[in-house]
């Protein structure tokens, strides 16, 4: 007799296919999400309000769950992008594609920022407190500024500059003067030119993946670059401003480094320019020069560089010649950030707690990816994600990160993210659901103060 599995019209039942390496994600998520539960325990365990000097360790922000008019373009953004996200970045043409995450990206951040409200979520958060606007009006021309700028960053020098005005090169200072001088003054403007920023940087991530590690592991990373987790912070903070620098300063040298464009030196020089940008608008992004120098390696080209330093050049004559010697900034800051609430905070907590705080920021989707991406050691994307790793690494350890890095380092964050590209299309939108998931929850849970 045979066998009724055998009979005629019935075909052998196979057991489900699982993907290599699928329960070694998972544990590797999971690992991620206990260091984070970790460092909330710790945290909470040793604060008393003055050690930490945050509000729920080891995130800046304080538990507070809300909803708001941003709530249903959240969910309906998460949900188009998890149900149809993966096809259309196969089926789409890589211009579209490119475009279309940019508007993703856009719509997510918008969204996000928009559960805490207009003024709360976008008119407010440069506008108060230690923020950038609030110095505006101490501004009377650029070149007063940058002479004296760097005296007034000491904690002890009267009438010195607030936190984040003291904690970042004059340039950061100068987007803002910029915008207002243009006519775009005021809380509103300045978020909307940091969110649209921001969202660009998805697409700056894209092509750099493409060129780097082939155009169908930047279509399989583009989903996740769109639910980035980190979309909380980068709406509404100059942290999202200078990533999207950061991003294109990368992309452009990838293109010249690859031959991608027709004027290679055109974007190497576009690329110097934006790397030089970048030098004064944050101190600690020095350290994307490992994500540019692992996309010259990659490339195996070296002919980019004389240019970018073209690039570089201006940038470093008109800030020294108007006044502001970077070195100078650097020590003055260190001054100022170990008289203030880094004195407090101790380091052998932050050293890893910082860590644990990206985990919200990159995801459990980033982390799975991390893991295929240490095994795949040869590949493009290996290289720049370890690159960013690299960075990562080396802003915690130098001690002048202790704490709100889920902020800080959101230029880093958007290159680990790509690591996502690495994880089996099977079950793809189950990871692109906990990453949504995520970014939801705490956007929800906790008021940030970004």
């Amino acid at each position: 007799m045979i066998p009724p599995t055998l009979a005629p019209g019935h075909a052998p039942k196979r057991a489900p296919e699982r993907s290599p390496g699928h329960r070694a994600d998972l544990v590797a998520a999971l690992l991620a999400a206990a260091l984070f539960a970790a460092a909330a325990v710790v945290g909470a365990a040793i604060d008393d309000g003055d050690v930490l000097v945050l509000g729920w360790p080891p995130l800046f922000g304080r538990w507070e769950p809300h909803a708001g008019p941003g709530t249903p373009a959240a969910l309906i953004t998460a949900g188009l992008t998890v149900l149809h996200g993966p096809a259309a970045a196969r089926r789409l043409p890589w211009h579209g594609l490119v475009w279309l995450a940019f508007g993703g990206a856009l719509a997510w951040v918008w969204s996000l920022a928009l559960v805490d409200g207009w003024r709360r979520g976008v008119a407010r958060p440069l506008a108060y407190g230690h923020e950038y606007l609030t110095v505006m009006d101490r501004v009377d021309g650029v070149g007063p500024f940058l002479r004296t700028f760097t005296d007034l960053v000491p904690k002890d020098a009267p009438d010195n500059w607030p936190a984040h005005v003291a904690g970042h090169p004059p340039g950061a200072t100068l987007t803002f003067v910029l915008l207002d001088r243009v006519g775009l003054g005021g809380g509103a403007w300045a978020g909307a030119f940091c969110i649209t920023a921001a969202a660009s940087a998805v697409a700056a991530v894209l092509i750099t993946v493409r060129a780097v590690a082939g155009e169908d592991g930047a279509r399989r990373a583009a989903p996740f670059l769109v639910l980035l987790p980190a979309a909380v912070w980068q709406g509404v903070s100059a942290d999202g401003w200078f990533t999207a620098v950061a991003a294109w300063a990368v992309a452009l040298l990838a293109l010249a480094a690859g031959g991608g464009v027709r004027a290679p030196r055109t974007a190497a020089v576009g690329s110097g320019l934006l790397f030089g940008l970048l030098l004064y608008l944050s101190y600690g992004l020095v350290l994307m020069g490992l994500v540019g120098l692992a996309v010259l390696w990659r490339a195996r080209a070296w002919r980019p560089l004389p240019w970018v330093a073209l690039g570089v050049a201006p940038w470093v004559v008109a800030f020294t010649a108007a006044g502001f010697w970077w070195f100078d900034g650097y020590a003055a800051l260190v001054e100022r950030y170990y008289d203030g609430a880094a004195a407090h905070r101790p380091y052998a907590y932050f050293v890893w707690a910082n860590l644990a705080a990206q985990v919200v920021t990159v995801g459990l989707a980033t982390a799975a990816g991390l893991r295929r991406a240490a095994l795949d050691r040869g590949s493009g994307l290996a290289w720049l994600v370890g690159a960013a790793c690299a960075a990562v690494l080396l802003a915690d350890l130098s001690g002048m990160s202790k704490a709100e890095t889920e902020r800080i380092w959101l230029p880093f964050a958007v290159w680990l993210v790509p690591a996502a590209a690495l994880l089996p299309r099977r079950g793809i939108r189950w990871w692109l659901a906990a990453q949504a998931v995520l970014g939801v929850a705490v956007n929800h849970l906790w008021l940030t103060r970004w």
